[in-house]
Parts: structure tokens; sequence; C-alpha cells
């Protein structure tokens, strides 16, 4: 059964049309909130809770509170973290104990986009049959419950420093990042209170970038999806390495200290490496249809075997979980370490590269040397919703 609203990644669009006005907002709140309590059913005496995160985008402040007002008129408390990267608030709702988590945020889009996108209580996206089950509510009219029953709103002031430490703590305590000088680039996003931190505390110079968000500038002309500027700052500060995040913080791109740009398919070989060599690897890697050949025969070579899911990191999680394999990405630079996620996570994602490195005593270059990429063209064509791609001339051309 198609959905109205929910697409591979919740629910996104422009802000001030639908589906991500004030109203039909207020109306997800809601009707998340209706089937979260209805869950909590089976656990008489709690009260369903869930966690909001939000990225630096300036339509966050009025999202939230539209999603807030639904919650809490389905009688769900809701705890605000402010600002935090998605795989912060996954991580936060599994760590507390919540029924959900719900991230406002629209990934690596401009800051005219948004979306919405939900966690379970185990900090994986919700399945099908939740999303079908909200939609459903949406329809219906809001109705308060009693008085004594509304949800209730906190803020949850030490969420950075509860995620900081869980980011530290997928790195071994045997290792650290001394003498490393890091230009970390944050796409004036999520990321950027928690995320040059974390480096910094392992160890390492950092040099923070793209850290100075307004509302309107996140992921313009910076982070993962423009390391032009990443490049350039680290030639500029004579770095050992540079970190590009997006908007929300589960994407990576890293360059070496020559300039040069790594993304998510030779960050993945680099991982998918480290794991083989200390016997971590638990059957292979899966990418997705878009990840280069050159990944695959690299993968091959070492006996790794690589399978292909649909693009979009909710099916490369599927297909991880289905086959129970740990490591997982897309070559835009998303990559799941299930042995430490439960999603896909830019700053854990950098860490297992450069534990790699350290262990080896090795720089990126020498690291993805043996997997050299082949010559690949993306092209991104925006298309209206049941349009019949294979039909077009334009298009297969």
């Amino acid at each position: 059964m198609s959905k109205t609203y929910f697409g591979t990644d919740g629910v996104r669009g422009r802000v001030g049309e639908a589906p991500i006005t004030p109203e039909l907002v207020l109306r997800l709140g809601y009707a998340a909130g209706r089937v979260f309590a209805a869950e909590s059913e089976a656990h008489p005496g709690e009260t369903p809770a869930v966690l909001i995160g939000k990225d630096t985008r300036i339509s966050g402040y009025l999202l939230e509170a539209a999603l807030e007002a639904g919650l809490s008129a389905a009688g769900v408390d809701v705890y605000l973290s402010g600002p935090l990267p998605t795989p912060a608030v996954a991580y936060l709702t599994r760590a507390l104990r919540l029924s959900a988590g719900i991230v406002i945020s629209a990934s690596h889009n401009p800051f005219e986009d948004n979306g919405i996108k939900f966690f379970s209580a185990a900090g994986a996206k919700l399945p099908d049959e939740v999303e079908h089950a909200i939609e459903r509510r949406m329809s219906e009219s809001i109705s308060c419950v009693a008085s004594a029953q509304l949800g209730k709103a906190y803020r949850v002031n030490d969420a950075p420093g509860r995620y900081i430490e869980f980011c530290k703590s997928t790195f071994p305590n045997e290792l650290d990042l001394k003498g490393l000088k890091v230009v970390v680039d944050c796409a004036h996003g999520a990321a950027y209170h928690v995320a040059p931190p974390v480096f910094h505390e392992l160890g390492a110079e950092v040099i923070a970038i793209g850290n100075e968000p307004d509302g309107l500038n996140i992921n313009a002309d910076v982070g993962a999806t423009h390391p032009e500027y990443l490049q350039a700052a680290v030639i500029e500060h004579h770095a050992d390495i540079g970190l590009a995040l997006d908007g929300d913080g589960d994407r990576l791109m890293m360059v070496d200290a020559e300039g040069r740009v790594y993304d998510g398919d030779e960050l993945l070989y680099v991982i998918a490496l480290d794991y083989w060599r200390r016997g971590g690897m638990a059957g292979g890697v899966v990418g997705t249809l878009m990840s280069n050949l050159g990944l695959e025969q690299a993968l091959s070579r070492r006996g790794i075997a690589l399978a292909r899911a649909p693009v979009g990191d909710r099916y490369v999680l599927e297909t991880m979980r289905e086959k129970k394999w740990m490591l997982g990405g897309e070559n835009s630079g998303h990559i799941i370490c299930l042995d430490k996620h439960t999603t896909g996570d830019a700053i854990v994602a950098a860490l297992a590269v450069l534990r790699a490195l350290r262990e080896q005593k090795t720089a990126l270059s020498h690291a993805t040397a043996d997997a050299p990429l082949f010559p690949q063209r993306l092209i991104n064509v925006p298309m209206r919703k049941g349009f019949d791609w294979r039909s077009s001339d334009t298009i297969q051309r």
C-alpha cells in the first residue's frame, strides 16, 4: 500500500507547502501521538514519551512547536533536545528508553526545505506498518485528551554531552588522536556544537568550520555536498585530514592533506578492510545500486562480498538486518556500523576510519590505493510523483 505523506526518509518538502505546513505538522504530531499512546497501553501506568531534535533551519522552531502541540494533545510527553544530529536522536531515544524519537530536518537540502523523520524506541526507522497507522489517523479531528492527561514538555539540557560521550565510546581506549590536525566542517548544521568536541577530547587539534549557523546557511556551499570548502581549509591550515558532515550529521566525506576528496565508497572500503583485518567482518558489506564497481572489485579481492540494496540508507539498513551483516553504506557518505549504532552516523563513521588509519599507521591515500574507483557520473533528476521515468527519452539519454 502506498503512503500519502511518508517517503523513504520520513515526511519532507518545502516549508509552507503541503505537507510541511503548520496545520499538517500539527496533525502529524497528533496522529503519531495517538499511535504511540495506543502502543503504550500494553504498559499500564506509563505515559508515552517522545524526543524531538532538530537541525539548525529557521523553520525548525515553527515545526517543533506544531509537533509538540499535537503530541501533547494526544497525551504524549515531549522531550526537547534543541539542535542535535539525526543519529544523536536515534541514540538518545534508545538510551532514555522513550517511546519514539522525531527529527526535524531535511538533511543535505537547502534551508527552505524541512522534514519530519521518526525513530522507534529501539532507535531504528519506523516500520512501514507504523507509518501507515500514523497516516490513517491524520484525517481524524484533533480531540485533546482530558486536561489531567495532557502531555508535558521537558528540556534535555545534557543531550549534546550524552551524545559526545557515546561517540567517543566507539573509539578504542588504547588509541587517541594526539598529533593529528583535523578540520571539521559542520555544514552550519546540527553537529556544529558536538562534532568538534568529540575529536578535540580524543586529542586532536581541531579547526572547526561551518560552525556558525544562522538558520539560513545550513548546507550553503559547505559540508558534505560541497567538499571544496573543506579542501581549501585543509590546505590553508596545513591539516592532516578533513571531515565534512551534512546538515543533520549522518553523511561524511573526507579530505586528505593534499586536498583530495574521499567519498562514501572509499571510506566504506577503509572501514571494511579494518573489520576484515581484525576478524570482525560478519558476512559482507551492503552497498547500493550506485556503489562504484571499483569498491565491489576491491572487496572481492579480499574475499568480501558486496550486496547491493536500492538507493537510500533505509534500504541499506534493511538489507544489513536481513543478512545479519554489520557494515553498509552509500557513496553519498551514509555509513552504517551496526556494531556501534542503529543508524548512519557521520561522527562514528569518521572515528572508524581514523581508527583504521591510526592502527595501520597509514594515510587515506595509502589505505585506498588498492581500491581505485571507476569513472562514474551521477545526476539528480527531480520528478513529480507518479511520473513514469522509464518512458522519458530525455532521462534515457
